[in-house]
C-alpha cells in the first residue's frame, strides 16, 4: 500500500512500550493523520463495489481455515461477481490485508487463506522460541498415561508412538538448528490444523513468506509417505555452517588456471530489514543444492559451483551491515560462477522491493583485492550488473592497484541482470 520512498514523519517522537508508555498516543495520533493522505494510502480511500464488501463479509463467516479458489468463486457468485471480477477483488483484499491469496504460486493459487486469526495464532505456535511451552503443547494432545513419566508416549497422526525423550530431542533441534519433522509440526497445530492437506498448505504458504524451507522435498519426485522435514532459518544458533568453508567452496581446480572470485555484497549503513537473511536463506532453497546452513552464513552448490551467501551483522555505528553473494571459478569458467550467482541476486532485489525508501548500496568488490587479502578491497558499483560489456575493452585498472588489471568479465556479467539493483 505504500507507493512512495520512505518519508520522515515530523515531529520525530520518542516512544516507549513500557508500563508509562510514553507517546504511545501521540504516535497513534500522528500515524491516524497519515493515513488520511489520499497520495500514500490511495486503497484506503477507495470507494469498493458493494459486491467487494459482500465478498469480505462472506469469506470472514467461515470458520474453516482456507477455502478452495471454486469455494471462494461460489461466494463470488452469490456476491453478484463474475468469474473474471473476482480474480480483482481477491487482489485488493489481498493487498489491504484482509486475506492471503498468491495468485503468483503454482501451489497457492487454487487457495484463500481468509481466517487470519488462527493462522495468526499458527504463527504464534513457531515462534514461542521456549522449550517448555513447546514440549507442553506436544504433550497436551493425544497424551498416554501419567504426564510425569519419562516413558510417557504419544502418538502421531500415522499411529506411531512417540517417547517423550524423543520428543525432547527434537524440540531442543528445533530451538538450535531449526529443524522440524511434518509429524510433529502437525502435534504442535493441533487443534489449529485438522487434516494433512491442511498441514500441506500451511506449510506451503510459511515456505511462500519466507519462514521456513522443506530440506527433503524433491523438485521431480514426491515424498512418497516419507516424513518431510522443514528448516526453519531464524532459528539456528551456531553462527558458522557446519562444513568447513575450505570443504564447501572449493572446486576441482584445473592446475594451469588459478581461481578467481566473484562477490557482490550489499550493504545497509542505516538500517537492515529483520529477518531479510532468514528469508532470504529461504528464497534461495529452490535455485541451491547440498546446502549447509549457519546464523550468518550458507554455504551450497549451484549444480556443481560452490555458492557463499554470508550476513555480516554491523560491529558499531559507523559500520554499515553487509549480505554477500559470492562464488569461484577459474578464469575461462567465470561464467559458471555468474551462471550461478546471478539467479541469487535477481532474489534478493526482489525481496528488498518489500522495503520502499530502504537506503542501500551493492557493489562487486575487485577479484584482484580479494585474491591479495586486502581488508578494504575496491568496489565496483553495482550498476554495472545491469550493463553490457563495453566492446572492445577487456581490462579493467583496480584503482587502489594500478599496477593490476582486473578482467572485464569478474566485474560485469555475462548478460546483464534481469532485474538490475536498485540502490536508494
Amino acid at each position: 500500500m505504500l507507493n512512495h520512498r520512505l518519508q520522515i514523519l515530523s515531529p520525530l517522537l520518542g516512544v516507549s512500550c513500557t508500563e508509562a508508555q510514553r507517546n504511545i498516543q501521540r504516535l497513534k495520533e500522528k500515524l491516524m493523520s497519515m493515513v488520511e493522505n489520499r497520495e500514500i494510502f490511495p486503497n484506503l480511500h477507495r470507494v469498493l463495489p458493494k459486491s467487494w464488501q459482500m465478498l469480505e463479509e462472506l469469506h470472514f463467516k467461515s470458520k474453516d481455515l482456507w477455502l478452495s479458489w471454486w469455494d471462494s468463486a461460489r461466494l463470488g457468485l452469490q456476491s453478484g461477481l463474475t468469474e473474471d471480477r473476482l480474480q480483482s477483488a481477491l487482489s485488493y483484499l489481498h493487498e489491504s490485508g484482509k486475506l492471503l491469496y498468491f495468485e503468483d504460486s503454482l501451489t497457492l493459487k487454487d487457495y484463500v487463506f481468509h481466517n487470519l486469526p488462527r493462522f495468526i495464532e499458527i504463527l504464534n505456535v513457531f515462534f514461542q522460541r521456549d522449550e517448555s511451552t513447546l514440549l507442553d503443547r506436544l504433550l497436551s494432545e493425544g497424551e498416554r498415561g501419567d504426564k510425569g513419566r519419562v516413558s510417557l508416549v504419544i502418538e502421531d497422526e500415522k499411529g506411531e508412538n512417540l517417547r517423550v525423550t524423543h520428543l525432547q530431542h527434537l524440540v531442543e533441534g528445533f530451538l538450535q538448528q531449526g529443524l522440524l519433522p511434518s509429524n510433529i509440526i502437525r502435534l504442535l497445530l493441533r487443534p489449529l490444523i485438522q487434516t494433512q492437506q491442511d498441514l500441506h498448505l500451511i506449510m506451503e504458504l510459511l515456505e511462500k513468506m519466507g519462514i521456513c524451507y522443506c530440506i527433503n522435498k524433491s523438485r521431480s519426485k514426491p515424498l512418497n509417505g516419507s516424513t518431510a522435514w522443514y528448516k526453519f532459518p531464524s532459528y539456528i544458533s551456531s553462527d558458522e555452517p557446519e562444513v568447513e568453508a575450505s570443504s564447501a567452496g572449493s572446486l576441482p581446480l584445473c592446475h594451469f588456471f588459478s581461481v578467481e572470485q566473484l562477490h557482490i555484497q550489499y550493504s545497509f549503513p542505516f538500517l537492515f530489514p529483520p529477518g531479510l537473511f532468514a528469508r532470504f536463506s529461504v528464497q534461495i532453497n529452490s535455485h541451491v543444492v547440498q546446502r549447509s546452513d549457519g546464523r550468518y552464513q550458507i554455504f551450497a552448490y549451484r549444480g556443481k559451483v560452490p555458492v557463499v551467501i554470508s550476513h555480516m551483522p554491523s560491529k558499531g555505528k559507523l559500520q554499515a551491515e553487509t549480505l554477500s553473494i559470492a562464488s569461484q571459478a577459474s578464469l575461462p569458467n567465470i561464467w559458471t560462477a555468474w551462471q550461478a550467482i546471478t539467479p541469487l541476486v535477481e532474489e534478493l532485489n526482489t525481496l528488498l522491493q518489500e522495503w520502499p525508501g530502504l537506503y542501500y548500496t551493492v557493489q562487486i568488490l575487485c577479484s584482484k583485492c580479494l585474491k591479495r587479502g586486502s581488508t578494504s578491497p575496491h568496489a565496483f558499483p553495482g550498476e554495472l550488473l545491469s550493463q553490457p560489456r563495453p566492446e572492445g575493452l577487456t581490462e579493467i585498472v583496480c584503482p587502489k592497484n594500478g599496477s593490476e588489471r582486473v578482467n572485464v568479465a569478474l566485474v560485469y556479467p555475462p548478460m546483464p541482470t534481469a532485474l538490475s539493483p536498485s540502490p536508494k
